[in-house]
C-alpha cells in the first residue's frame, strides 16, 4: 500500500511538474498577454478594451502593408493594447510589444526605425522618443507606443508606459554582440542597422550590419556580411563580382591567402572596396578616397578576427 502510495505521488508531481514545464512561451515570467499592463501605463491612461494578440498569419490584419518588415527578423507574436485618456478619451496611447527570434533581430527591426539624430532615452537597451511616438529593444521584444488623436503627447507620459512596459519584459539591456565589429572610431554612434534579409537590396548579400562612417570629411557607409563558412563567403564574393562585370563596370581584384578584395564603382552606390576575409566580407560604399577605405575595412576586419564566431 505504502509503495502504491508513493508511486502514485509520484506520477501526479511528475504530471502537474511537466503542465508547468510544458507551458507557453513567456515574457519575464508571465504570457504575452501580461506584458502590457492591464490597468493603466501611465497615471490617468487607463486600458480601452483588452490586450490583442496577432500571429505572423495575422499581422497583416494589423499592420496592413507593413507587416512584411518584420517577417525576415523572426516575428512569431504582437500584444497590443490601447490606452485612453481619462480626461479626454479620445486621445490614446497604443501600445505594441513585438516578439522577434532574438536580440539581434529586435535591435534589427528596431534599427529600421531608429535616426542617429533622435532624443534617445533610458528605456530597455536603447529607445527614443518623439512627439508622437516611443520606441525601444529589449532581449527579444521591440516596442512601439503611437500617439492616437493628437500629434503630441507629452514626453513623461510615453516614459511612464515605456518603462511600465519595459519591467514586464526580460531584464536584459544588453547590445548585440554582433554590433561590436563596427566599434571603430569612424563609425557614426547609433547608426548602425541590422538588415536580415538582402542587405544593399542584392540576394547574394544574404544579411548583414551596415552604418555610416566619416572617412576624412567625406560621409559613406560600411557593411559586414558574415556568412556560414569560408566557402560560403567565397561564393558571394564572386557573386559580385560578377554582377559588377554584368553591368559593364571594370573591376579591380586583388587576391592573397588571408583575403581577396575588389575596387570599382557599383551602378547603385558609386565607389565600392569589398574584402572577403574568412567567412565575412567587409566593405565601403559611397567612397572617393581608396586609401581611407581600405584602412577603415582592415580596422573592421581586426574587430571581426579577435571576435569570431559572433554571428
Amino acid at each position: 500500500m505504502y509503495r502504491l502510495g508513493l508511486i502514485s505521488s509520484i506520477i501526479i508531481y511528475f504530471f502537474i511538474f511537466t503542465i508547468y514545464a510544458s507551458g507557453p512561451v513567456c515574457a519575464g515570467g508571465g504570457s504575452m498577454e501580461n506584458v502590457l499592463p492591464a490597468r493603466e501605463c501611465a497615471k490617468e491612461w487607463l486600458m480601452k478594451d483588452k490586450v490583442s494578440l496577432y500571429t505572423k498569419d495575422t499581422l497583416s490584419d494589423y499592420i496592413n502593408g507593413e507587416a512584411e518588415l518584420y517577417f525576415p527578423y523572426g516575428f512569431d507574436l504582437v500584444a497590443t493594447a490601447v490606452y485612453a485618456n481619462r480626461k479626454n478619451p479620445d486621445v490614446w496611447v497604443v501600445a505594441d510589444v513585438y516578439r522577434m527570434a532574438s536580440l539581434l533581430d529586435a535591435f534589427g527591426i528596431y534599427s529600421n526605425y531608429r535616426k542617429h539624430d533622435a532624443a534617445w532615452v533610458a528605456v530597455g537597451a536603447e529607445g527614443f522618443v518623439s512627439p508622437s511616438q516611443l520606441m525601444f529593444y529589449q532581449d527579444r521584444y521591440f516596442v512601439r507606443l503611437q500617439a492616437t488623436g493628437t500629434t503630441d503627447i507629452e514626453q513623461y507620459i510615453f516614459l511612464a508606459c515605456g518603462q511600465t512596459v519595459s519591467q514586464n519584459l526580460p531584464m536584459n539591456m544588453d547590445h548585440p554582440r554582433e554590433l561590436e565589429a563596427l566599434r571603430v572610431q569612424a563609425v557614426v554612434p547609433k547608426s548602425e542597422r541590422y538588415i536580415a534579409q538582402s542587405l544593399l537590396g542584392y540576394d547574394f548579400f544574404r544579411r548583414g550590419i551596415i552604418a555610416d562612417a566619416i572617412l576624412k570629411s567625406e560621409r559613406v557607409q560600411v557593411f559586414v556580411v558574415p556568412e556560414v563558412s569560408q566557402q560560403a563567403a567565397r561564393k558571394t564574393f564572386e557573386q559580385y563580382c560578377y554582377y559588377l562585370r554584368a553591368e559593364g563596370k571594370d573591376i579591380h581584384l586583388t587576391e592573397n591567402p588571408e583575403r581577396s578584395s575588389v575596387k570599382a564603382v557599383d551602378p547603385l552606390y558609386g565607389g565600392v572596396f569589398v574584402v572577403h576575409s574568412g567567412r565575412y566580407l567587409i566593405g565601403v560604399i559611397r567612397m572617393k578616397e581608396t586609401s581611407a577605405a581600405e584602412e577603415i575595412v582592415e580596422q573592421l576586419r581586426g574587430r571581426i578576427v579577435k571576435m569570431e564566431g559572433s554571428f
